[in-house]
């Protein structure tokens, strides 16, 4: 996994079935905070077993759906018996969510999903831009203060504390990250990630190694005052899943990441469509079908093909993708493919609608060549 720097590891038995799923926080929680062995615990120990997972024709919002109510981040995708990709619910919200924006920056239409949109909310819905940011309003634009309960949790450890002490902590209250501060003030953040790569995979020990040594100093934070989506970027942008909240004084009160927020978001929409639960999972297909029908920016360094959305995690030996077609008439039938190799070579083609072995023969003379 650090070799990899991913962050979770999934586990397959002797007939390649899924049996298992490793994460970081379960290293940090299940195997460093209650004193285990690493090199003789095996990982069937430690792993969660028979995880949750989709198969690979799932709609996306299922999958979303799926993922909150678990409070997980990662789900297995899975076609015929075999595992083909690991799907990360951080990676699915920021597309969407940065497509989205893009569109109602360029005003481009999405007409499908304003459909039945106008009779649940109650809004008056001239064209589709305002459709998106209608969106962002109810969903995204709320500041942090409003998803923060009032008595959250969040762990808080001194500089000088070990790390053993930190992962005993984050196991009590079940967290992934630890504020490390002083006077309350954050002055560094701890997460699992951040045991695994800077602590076990370097062979510290963890009774005896010090939080300041290996925790990241003087992280990014939010006030309770930030907008959801704004916090959404940060993290994206920053390239980390746990954010720090501070009040209006600069205390921690809060740490929010991005399941956090995804189900803060499904539960905003489930609000808004009272208690008919299929008027809500309405909306969030809308939502995610809304993005996935747009393009996305050709300059991200996470490129999806037009049309697809991509269900895999990084590291993996091939990036697979899962076909999302686009019910927009104005959606092109040929996708745009970036593949990273075993070698780490990146390989780029382009590639119409076709069924599934033809398009691995495709695949394979684009390598070949």
């Amino acid at each position: 996994m650090a070799a990899r720097r991913v962050d979770a590891l999934l586990l397959t038995d002797s007939n390649a079935l899924l049996c298992g799923i490793l994460t970081d926080k379960d290293i940090a929680t299940r195997v460093i905070a209650r004193e285990l062995n690493l090199e003789e615990t095996p990982v069937s120990k430690v792993m969660t077993r028979n995880p949750t997972f989709v198969l690979s024709d799932t709609l996306a919002v299922e999958a979303l759906q799926k993922m909150v109510q678990g409070k997980f981040r990662h789900l297995p995708v899975v076609e015929n018996g075999e595992v083909i990709a690991l799907l990360d619910i951080a990676k699915c919200l920021y597309d969407a969510i940065a497509r989205m924006e893009r569109a109602a920056e360029k005003g481009k239409a999405i007409a499908a999903a304003v459909e039945g949109v106008e009779k649940h909310w109650g809004t008056s819905i001239s064209g589709p831009n305002t459709f998106i940011e209608t969106l962002r309003e109810r969903m995204f634009r709320p500041s942090l203060s409003t998803i923060i309960p009032e008595k959250s949790k969040v762990v808080t450890i001194s500089p000088t504390d070990t790390v053993l002490m930190a992962t005993k902590k984050m196991l009590e209250l079940r967290l992934s990250s630890a504020v490390v501060t002083v006077e309350n003030k954050p002055r560094g953040i701890l997460t699992s990630k951040d045991i695994l790569m800077r602590v076990i995979s370097q062979n510290l020990p963890a009774d005896s190694t010090l939080v300041e040594k290996v925790m990241t100093p003087n992280p990014e934070c939010a006030t309770i005052d930030t907008p959801i989506v704004d916090a959404l970027h940060i993290m994206h942008d920053g390239k980390f899943l746990h954010l720090p909240v501070v009040d209006r004084d600069g205390d921690v009160v809060d740490v929010v990441d991005v399941i956090h927020i995804t189900h803060a978001a499904v539960a905003t929409v489930r609000n808004t469509a009272g208690s008919n639960n299929e008027a809500a999972s309405t909306m969030m297909q809308k939502f995610w079908d809304s993005a996935m029908a747009l393009s996305p920016n050709d300059d991200e360094e996470d490129n999806r093909s037009e049309g697809s959305l991509k269900f895999a995690s990084e590291g993996a030996d091939t990036a697979r993708y899962l076909s999302y077609p686009s019910p927009s008439p104005g959606v092109p039938s040929a996708f745009a493919f970036k593949v990273q190799d075993n070698k780490g070579l990146m390989h780029r083609f382009t590639c119409g609608m076709l069924p599934f072995p033809n398009f691995i023969e495709v695949t394979n003379y684009e390598y070949l060549v």
